[in-house]
């Protein structure tokens, strides 16, 4: 029988197109998203269009509303938590309600999690910004980009958690309420930190999703602000793969429960923001530069190892593929950019 998969944000990037997915294989889904992200009504639009107005549940609510949240969550097998207030720049001006869609939206919910007394597995979608700043690892400067001076691999789970930036705070307390309500509740529960995300369904904005933006600014000709130098490293993992480590932890859920993993593309599939990045810009782009944003990194590559180990799971698109797919989608697109 078909599992009932519970999707908070699901009608936003990452969710829409897990939902996608989850409906093509044939499982019982609910998307459960309040739609104040841009984007998220194409996204539902396209879902419903693609495979029928009766293919999933969907429920308009809000993660900060326990009694919605409780009674959705009621008879689910699986849990994917991806709602969330997503961007560094937007928490600095408004901490108080980063706090409560992220921080109480996640306790919100894990407790219907718990309440609903089915032991649903519950996937959180973390971030690398639960490490900080990471101003006591040693950055060498090159040409156009940044490495690590001894980190090849990147960095492990094993790093300590700084929470800087309210967002970072936010997400970081979800992601340790998650890994405690294994421990202390036996809810199975499972950490995602994930790193610079990307793909198609994506309505990137100047302060989150920036490789999306990028691509979207140059083909509506619009002008790209810089923050810093330009030369800030991510390692790129492209939705597709994600998903893949989203599904490898259902199968393995005996080995990933109560686990956390630094899901991002790895050494292979680095790239820095400007210097790099604009190789894959068509034409010219007018760009600003402007200072460096609190809590903004220099690189953040994450050291994938422990994924790999017990979920079997590598990225499998490289950067030139990905960001390929990408643009493609977003050119067949233009119309929702404009």
């Amino acid at each position: 029988m078909a599992q009932k998969f519970l999707i908070t944000g699901g009608a936003g990037f990452i969710g829409s197109n897990y939902v996608s997915r989850l409906v093509g294989r044939g499982e019982r889904v609910a998307v459960f998203d309040n739609l104040s992200r841009r984007g998220a009504e194409v996204n539902l639009r396209w879902l419903r269009e693609t495979y029928g107005e009766n293919a999933f549940d969907f429920i308009q609510g809000d993660v900060r509303n326990f009694d919605q949240i409780k009674s959705v969550a009621a008879d689910a097998d699986v849990i994917v938590h991806l709602a969330a207030q997503v961007a560094v720049t937007s928490s600095v001006t408004c901490p108080r309600e980063d706090f409560e869609i992220n921080a109480l939206g996640t306790f919100n919910v894990l407790e219907a999690a718990r309440l609903a007394g089915r032991k649903p597995l519950v996937i959180y979608s973390s971030t690398n910004k639960v490490y900080g700043g990471m101003e006591d690892v040693a950055v060498v400067e090159e040409p156009t980009r940044y490495r690590y001076a001894d980190l090849p691999a990147g960095v492990s789970e094993d790093r300590p958690l700084d929470f800087h930036s309210p967002y970072g705070c936010s997400k970081g307390a979800g992601d340790q309420y998650i890994r405690d309500y294994s421990r202390i509740y036996d809810l199975p529960t499972v950490v995602f930190r994930q790193s610079c995300i990307y793909g198609p369904r994506q309505f990137g904005l100047e302060d989150q999703g920036w490789v999306a933006w990028f691509i979207i600014a140059a083909l509506t000709e619009r002008p790209i602000t810089i923050y810093g130098d330009g030369k800030q490293v991510r390692d790129l993992l492209f939705v597709e793969d994600l998903l893949n480590a989203y599904d490898r932890a259902l199968e393995r859920r005996d080995r990933s429960a109560g686990r956390v993993y630094n899901v991002g593309g790895g050494p292979v599939n680095t790239i820095s923001v400007w210097q790099e990045f604009r190789t894959f810009l068509n034409g010219t782009v007018q760009v600003a530069w402007n200072d460096w944003r609190p809590g903004d990194q220099k690189i953040f590559v994450s050291d994938t190892r422990r994924a790999e180990r017990e979920l079997d799971w590598t990225p499998a698109t490289n950067v030139e593929t990905g960001i390929g797919r990408l643009k493609d989608w977003t050119a067949k697109n233009k119309n929702l950019f404009v």
